[in-house]
């Protein structure tokens, strides 16, 4: 890459040029090899995480793969799944999604899936009560079109899907208190202008920032941040003298209020469904959606109390939307 085909060099390791995802998908703008390294790449770690190794994993009495999960391993508060990992097969490439088609519903049964629509950002309006965010979620509004408009200072009609995709990285961004450097990378801008749309955004959201600016003050005053439901994260690293120790920190505290709390409200989501079903199985969680093995006849009824349990687990200001798709494997009914 470096020495034959003269590539530029990104970054430096202790054995030499880093070849890491990031610096090939920079590369991949230059050159058609860095893209068919990805792609082997992820075609490799397909094949030997899942391909080889789930068909080893059934078993013999029950004919399906089950999984672990662990209630006190992440520092967010979500539950994790190991031997095998159930929650992190890709769903956005072709080929994730064919591993996906070979987990089956039996003869008789669906496979229904319940997933949270946009929940890290719905709580972020919810708990910084910004009006605009608010206004914009309980109308039912395209929330990325929205951001797209104010902060690219567009009309409804002009914001094509392009301008819609980068509003979305944007308000993620926010969410995980990405610097101007970070968002900079995700959209291929310079860092000056990744700084301009992150300004823009908090001059246009307000309270979103005054809400920010709370909970890293609160941080720095008692060495941790607090969930939804008060479940305590420990940062204390957010008086650190290292600039970059620091801002991980910053970072993490602001996060860790969303998807904490996101994890808060499945688990009580979770409690309430199981007392409520009887026929249907809760068969997986992959974390802000909930996959159910469901007789045929009752997909209909089962999704009508999940839908509900779901979307009132918690009282927020902010309607709690989840979307829900049927399929004999669980590819279809994502």
């Amino acid at each position: 890459l470096f020495n034959k085909l003269n590539l530029p060099p990104q970054r430096k390791t202790k054995t030499g040029f880093s070849t890491d995802v990031d610096v090939l998908t920079v590369l991949a703008r230059l050159h058609p090899l860095p893209k068919i390294l990805l792609e082997h790449r992820l075609l490799s770690k397909l094949t030997s995480t899942y391909v080889d190794q789930l068909p080893a994993l059934v078993n013999p009495k029950t004919g399906r793969i089950h999984t672990s999960y662990n209630q006190a391993v992440t520092a967010t508060g979500r539950l994790s799944s190991s031997d095998p990992n159930l929650q992190n097969i890709p769903i956005r490439s072709e080929e994730g999604r064919r591993i996906r088609e070979a987990f089956t519903a039996p003869k008789g049964f669906k496979l229904v899936s319940v997933d949270y629509s946009q929940i890290e950002l719905r709580l972020l309006a919810a708990f910084s009560k910004d009006p605009q965010l608010l206004a914009a979620f309980g109308a039912g509004e395209d929330i990325h079109r929205m951001t797209a408009v104010r902060v690219f200072g567009k009309k409804e009609k002009e914001v094509t899907d392009e301008l819609r995709s980068m509003a979305k990285t944007i308000n993620f961004g926010i969410l995980y208190g990405q610097s101007p450097f970070g968002l900079s990378q995700m959209l291929e801008i310079p860092q000056g202008e990744a700084k301009r749309l992150i300004d823009q955004f908090y001059s246009e959201f307000p309270s979103v920032l005054s809400y920010k600016e709370k909970i890293l003050k609160e941080a720095r005053k008692n060495g941790e941040v607090r969930t939804w439901q008060g479940r305590r994260r420990l940062v204390p690293e957010i008086n650190s003298k290292n600039n970059a120790l620091r801002q991980n920190a910053e970072r993490t505290a602001f996060n860790t209020v969303f998807q904490g709390s996101a994890a808060d409200l499945i688990k009580v989501a979770m409690i309430r469904i199981d007392k409520k079903l009887s026929e249907a199985k809760m068969i997986l969680q992959v974390h802000d959606e909930l996959i159910f093995e469901v007789p045929e006849k009752k997909v209909d009824e089962v999704s009508k109390v999940v839908r509900h349990e779901m979307e009132k687990a918690i009282p927020c200001e902010v309607p709690l939307k989840v979307d829900i798709g049927v399929g004999e494997n669980w590819a279809d009914a994502h």
